[in-house]
């Protein structure tokens, strides 16, 4: 239809001429109340916002010489923030002269990551930065 007789039309019917389609080639319109079509676009942008999930990295923080029952905690905490949809970063804190040993921090790491083998996969591997080892855990699509 030609825009001359959509804007006879609409304003006969009392309503308005909305861009539905800008990019199309034409752009498509429709003759419909304004106002409506903003509050359902909103709408629609609502609940698109609601079901969206915002990921956030959480960290776990352990030393090179932790104990067996501790490392359990740890990794418990861990698996809890995977399973709620988190990516986790798994921090070994080395002091004085323990980053003279960075085995011990990756064997560490790689016990963490066995552990949570099945409710994560590992991201980025362990890396070593000043007296700090940390890997990147995130969770598993099912």
């Amino acid at each position: 239809m030609s825009p001359k007789e959509a804007i006879k039309l609409a304003v006969a019917r009392g309503l308005d001429i909305v861009e539905v389609a800008p990019a199309a080639k034409p752009p498509v319109c429709k003759i419909m109340d304004h106002g409506r079509f903003k509050y359902e676009q909103s709408k629609r942008e609502r609940e698109a916002r609601k079901k969206q999930r915002i990921i956030s990295v959480k960290e776990v923080k352990l030393r090179p010489n932790i104990e067996e029952h501790d490392f359990q905690v740890k990794t418990k905490n861990a698996i809890r923030f995977l399973e709620d949809g988190d990516k986790v970063k798994v921090t070994i804190m080395f002091r004085g002269r323990e980053v003279s040993h960075p085995e011990l921090g990756k064997q560490l790491l790689d016990k963490v990551a066995v552990t949570v083998s099945e409710y994560a996969v590992v991201e980025k591997v362990p890396k070593l930065e000043g007296k700090n080892m940390f890997m990147f855990l995130s969770p598993k699509q099912n």
